[in-house]
């Protein structure tokens, strides 16, 4: 008999076997409550599948586990038209009603793409690729019904994924994100595909955007699309497609599979690397003093602009295939290489040396060596050479059509030339003639060599000619035997010039003396001055006096030609009164004898006679003895001859 006590407030049952003798505790109730209903809710949402509750965090992806109209088409995934099979609408959060027993629920994770990374689609169903495609083209992926609809493709998309969360398909949409693969229910074969995916695409540096800095260049490969026509190697360039992040624009511009000419600069760019893959290259520096010559490789064949005179090859207008007309001035250019070749020339003078050992900054010179001479007395020197030359930047081009490069045109050209030219210089000169006359000789091949090197399109500014050397040491004994002719030239030299500077010596000895004498000799030569303006009035008044006396006397002399000549009448006019000539004369001069005896004191009688051998008691006799004896008186014991007119 079963007892039930229910008190007021709670519910107090229990069952009581009065019987059997024992009863169920109230909790033992509960817990059976509870299966109960667990069980219910589980026969309605696991096996009739009639409630489904979806997390906001997740989407469900309906399969259809049977239906009335049957299964999918071979090779189809998702079911467009009721079928059994994958349903192309996906279930978000809350709470969603389904017929029992026919559909089963797949919750699965929102897809999230990290920030900064790029997440590639691989879509299970659609149609297939062309032939020239490896990559389905752009459709949107939100609803798998309108994808399929619209032409949607199966297999790796073009359509990437940016940053963000996606509500996805992913029983038609596999999604490659960098944390891992989003996909449902995938077979072995499916996951080592998509593996394989994966490499390629981690092998690329796919999943994260393309970054180009400042002194790079990226160089874009497209790996879809119609491919380029033969003979292209580089696909031309289209517009419109945002620097390849729009796949679809870049196709319908025309764009071809192959590299582009087209190169990504700095930036950010988010590009499908299955689509297009980027190789990073430097940018293309030319630097002052140089420009670039550029051969190029894309583009239409252009039209010959050289000229009829140029005979070397073709220039072309730049943008088209070929060597272009107009160089690269100095600058940074963000080059494609595959598209054209670059070749620096030097437009600042620069140096060629042949000088074994010894290379300038570009390197051109660095095969060249001195040039062997044969001189005319038969020796054979190493002559040492040196040439400045100067390129046009507007003949660069020229340059490089005509020869490659400038060390080539260099070693082909300028050394069998320049060489060529001083042996034949070296053959009529002697070796002392080529270390005598080497201004000469480099005056004249500065002039015949810069229209040589206007040929090759080469400014030839100077060629400096070194010292030749023997490597038999010839060359020494020449050295000294000129440098002892030189010593001996220069001591010549200097004693002339140590005569010279000895006389100027004395020269200045001479002014400084003179200097040092100034004073004096300026005293000397107003006193000089003085004395020729007294002498001169000297001379004036002696030449008064002289021409006064001269007057007088010639008066005096009058006066006495005329009183002489007075008294000489008077005396001949006595002398005739008194007899003659003889006798006055004998009577004046024995009268001035006898004055001369009186005022003489001489004695009458002389103490010595002295006969002058005159005749006796003649006045020659007298005047013979009066004389005869005053020079007794004068001259003491001497005597003293006296000689007569006679005698």
């Amino acid at each position: 008999m079963e007892h039930w006590v229910c008190d007021a407030g709670r519910v107090n049952c229990r069952v009581a076997n009065i019987a059997l003798g024992w009863a169920w505790p109230d909790y033992v109730w509960i817990a059976l409550v509870v299966l109960a209903l667990a069980g219910l809710w589980w026969v309605i949402h696991k096996l009739s599948g009639v409630v489904r509750y979806v997390p906001n965090g997740r989407v469900g992806i309906v399969e259809r586990l049977w239906s009335p109209h049957g299964s999918v088409e071979d090779g189809r995934i998702i079911a467009l038209h009721g079928e059994a099979g994958y349903q192309p609408q996906i279930l978000r959060g809350g709470m969603h009603f389904f017929f029992p027993f026919m559909y089963r629920i797949h919750l699965e994770p929102l897809v999230t793409v990290s920030l900064g990374t790029i997440a590639y689609v691989f879509a299970r169903d659609g149609e297939p690729l062309q032939p020239a495609q490896t990559l389905g083209r752009v459709v949107s992926i939100d609803d798998v019904a309108k994808f399929l609809a619209n032409g949607g493709q199966r297999g790796p998309q073009r359509l990437i994924l940016r940053e963000g969360t996606y509500a996805i398909n992913t029983a038609q949409f596999v999604v490659l994100a960098s944390e891992g693969v989003h996909g449902l229910n995938l077979s072995p074969q499916e996951q080592d595909m998509l593996a394989g995916m994966r490499r390629l695409i981690e092998e690329r540096d796919g999943f994260t955007p393309v970054s180009v800095d400042k002194d790079s260049t990226g160089i874009v490969t497209v790996h879809d699309g119609p491919p380029m026509p033969s003979g292209d190697i580089v696909a031309p360039e289209v517009e419109g497609h945002r620097a390849y992040q729009d796949p679809e624009s870049f196709l319908a511009a025309g764009g071809l599979r192959g590299r582009q000419l087209q190169v990504l600069v700095d930036g950010t760019y988010y590009v499908n690397r299955l689509f297009a893959t980027v190789e990073m290259c430097p940018k293309q520096v030319i630097d002052v003093g140089f420009v670039g010559v550029v051969v190029y490789y894309a583009g239409a064949r252009g039209e010959d602009i050289s000229g009829t005179a140029y005979q070397h090859g073709e220039l072309v207008a730049n943008g088209r295939r070929g060597v272009w007309v107009e160089p690269l001035l100095p600058g940074k250019y963000a080059w494609n290489p595959y598209a054209g070749k670059i070749y620096t020339v030097p437009t600042t003078n620069f140096v060629l040396k042949w000088i074994s050992g010894i290379v300038g900054g570009y390197k051109l010179d660095e095969n060249l060596s001195e040039i062997e001479l044969i001189t005319k007395d038969a020796f054979e020197p190493r002559l040492p050479l040196s040439v400045v030359v100067h390129i046009d930047y507007r003949e660069a081009p020229k340059l490089i059509q005509r020869f490659g490069d400038v060390k080539r045109l260099v070693e082909s050209t300028l050394d069998p030339m320049v060489s060529a030219y001083f042996k034949d210089i070296a053959q009529r000169k002697t070796l002392i003639e080529l270390l005598q006359q080497r201004g000469e000789i480099q005056a004249t091949a500065n002039e015949e060599m810069r229209e040589r090197f206007t040929a090759y399109s080469i400014n030839m500014h100077e060629v400096l000619i070194g010292t030749p050397s023997d490597p038999e040491g010839r060359l020494e004994t020449i050295l000294v035997q000129l440098r002892n002719r030189q010593i001996a030239t220069e001591q010549q030299e200097t004693y002339r010039l140590q005569e010279e500077a000895a006389n100027k010596e004395r020269t200045l000895n001479s002014a400084r003396a003179s200097a040092a004498m100034q004073e004096e000799l300026t005293r000397s030569e107003i006193s000089i001055r003085v004395n020729e303006n007294a002498g001169s009035a000297d001379l004036a008044r002696a030449t008064k006096d002289a021409e006064r006396v001269r007057v007088t006397a010639e008066a005096e002399a009058r006066r006495i030609f005329l009183t002489g000549e007075a008294t000489a009448q008077a005396a001949k006019l006595q002398v005739d009164a008194y007899g003659g000539p003889d006798y006055r004369l004998t009577e004046q001069v024995a009268g001035q004898f006898f004055e001369a005896i009186r005022q003489g004191h001489q004695p009458v009688v002389p103490q010595v006679l002295v006969s002058g051998g005159a005749a006796e008691g003649s006045l020659g006799a007298l005047l013979s003895g009066l004389i005869s004896s005053t020079m007794l008186k004068r001259g003491g014991d001497s005597i003293i001859p006296f000689k007569s007119a006679a005698e």
